[in-house]
C-alpha cells in the first residue's frame, strides 16, 4: 500500500535527504521546507521504502502538494 508524503504549509524545498528506493523508519527527515523564515523538517509518516520524489531542492510548494510516495 502506497502512502503519500505533503506539504504541510505553502513553502520552498531547502534540501531533499532521500532518494528512490531508500528504506525509511517512521519519522526519518525527508524534506526540510522553509515557511514563514523558519526551517521545518518533513519526517516519514510511517516506515517504507521511497518510490517516487516529485519535488526538488530550491522548488516551491503549496500546501498539501504531494513531496513523495512511499510504498
Amino acid at each position: 500500500m502506497s502512502s503519500e508524503v505533503k506539504a504541510p504549509m505553502v513553502g520552498k524545498i531547502l534540501a531533499v535527504r532521500c532518494e528512490v528506493g531508500q528504506s525509511l523508519n517512521e519519522d526519518d527527515e525527508m524534506f526540510i521546507l522553509e515557511a514563514m523564515k523558519m526551517e521545518m523538517p518533513i519526517g516519514s509518516p510511517s516506515a517504507g521504502k521511497v518510490k517516487e520524489i516529485k519535488v526538488a531542492a530550491g522548488q516551491s510548494v503549496e500546501s498539501d502538494q504531494v513531496l513523495a510516495v512511499l510504498e
